[in-house]
């Protein structure tokens, strides 16, 4: 297969399984525990269908909408995701390119694996950064203001991680990062030698943006679930949420809300935005889906603050039942992640590509020339 061939999400997958060593691709596929929620954030959809309404000349609809203060050409961006220089040695310059091209935001990891200040330098698209509560509080200090210093246009706090799920495949086929040879992923790594000299060749692996506060996870080689436990500050809570807005002064999203109780506090501190996430199944293993939830925090807080979904994300219809419902937008990584694994930058512009695509024709066959005019007369629950 080739990447001229990949038409939708399964594609890219299998590319990416073709080109990446077994660690780093069970990596990007795998959830926690059963990986039951990670299975039904994109089943979930399913339960629903679109409604269209015919003859309403939509000639060629208008895809923009605006999200966290930055008005962006289509309604899905790119989700936070770590260790991008694990899937293409470009990395996060790749999809910080492609997502400029494409008029989207580009979201940044703290865990990335170029600094804030060189995606600043290689792209003037949009961009929002990903915080984590550090134990070490100067560390979250230091990230928020680079980010302001840099020009990053938003920042979210992912809540959902003070401890790391259970994710088995990591343990099965010894992910660790910076990635090292075990005897069983050996042969892996052997067998895939265009990553493995690519790896080799370019700049050294870090986490770029911690690298100068610890060396865990850049060159000491540390699990990703152990990293997280050890650095992350299990004792967040909503006073630390609130102390960020405050330091940031700007758009802020908190990241894994899923709950009506914390929509309202969420409201209530001042945040712009929350993203209804389980981490892309790889926390609380049997905790609902972004898009079964969806309704439930549109009914208590819509209008209040954005609500953007992320999870299970595939098809261009899927973001536009989530617009129907009341999302102001969608995000999504295991697909750009796939499509990164299987063709770097081209391999991302290619998926956001097809997704525009998708998401153009669907709203010409749904009768819509903008994203305001999406509602919940569009759906039907079977």
């Amino acid at each position: 297969m080739s990447l001229d061939k990949c038409y939708n999400f399964d594609d890219f997958q299998k590319l990416a399984k073709k080109n990446l060593p077994a660690p780093i691709y069970h990596y990007i596929a795998g959830g926690s525990d059963d990986e039951t929620t990670l299975k039904r954030n994109t089943e979930s959809f399913l339960k629903c269908d679109l409604v269209p309404n015919i003859l309403a000349s939509v000639g060629q609809p208008d895809l923009s909408t605006t999200v966290l203060g930055t008005k962006i050409d289509m309604p899905l961006f790119l989700s936070p995701t770590a260790m991008q220089r694990l899937y293409h040695h470009e990395g996060d310059k790749a999809s910080a390119r492609a997502a400029e091209k494409f008029g989207t935001f580009y979201s940044m990891s703290t865990m990335a694996t170029s600094s804030i200040e060189e995606i600043a330098n290689v792209s003037g698209g949009p961009k929002l950064f990903q915080l984590y509560i550090h134990k070490d509080q100067s560390l979250t200090d230091n990230l928020i203001d680079r980010c302001k210093n840099s020009g990053f246009k938003a920042l979210c706090l992912t809540v959902d991680t003070v401890v790391a799920g259970n994710r088995e495949r990591d343990h099965r086929w010894g992910f660790t990062t910076p990635p090292k040879l075990t005897l069983k992923s050996l042969l892996s790594f052997a067998t895939h030698p265009t990553w493995s000299i690519n790896y080799l060749l370019s700049k050294k692996f870090e986490l770029a943006n911690v690298s100068h506060f610890t060396k865990k996870g850049s060159s000491i080689a540390k699990g990703v679930m152990e990293y997280i436990n050890e650095q992350y500050d299990p004792g967040m809570s909503w006073k630390d949420a609130d102390y960020c807005i405050k330091r940031w002064g700007g758009p802020f999203a908190l990241k894994g809300v899923m709950s009506v109780e914390d929509a309202k506090k969420a409201v209530d501190i001042g945040a712009s935005a929350i993203m209804l996430s389980n981490h892309g199944g790889r926390q609380l293993d049997g905790s609902r889906a972004p898009f079964d939830q969806l309704p439930e925090i549109v009914n208590a807080v819509g209008g209040k603050i954005e609500i953007i979904v992320d999870g299970g994300i595939r098809r261009g219809t899927h973001v536009l039942k989530a617009l129907s419902l009341g999302a102001t937008a969608c995000s999504f990584g295991k697909g750009f992640l796939f499509a990164l694994g299987a063709g770097g930058q081209k391999g991302v512009e290619k998926m956001l590509n097809n997704m525009k695509d998708e998401i153009t024709r669907d709203m010409i066959l749904l009768g819509k020339k903008r994203i305001s005019e999406l509602n919940p007369d569009n759906i039907v629950y079977r």
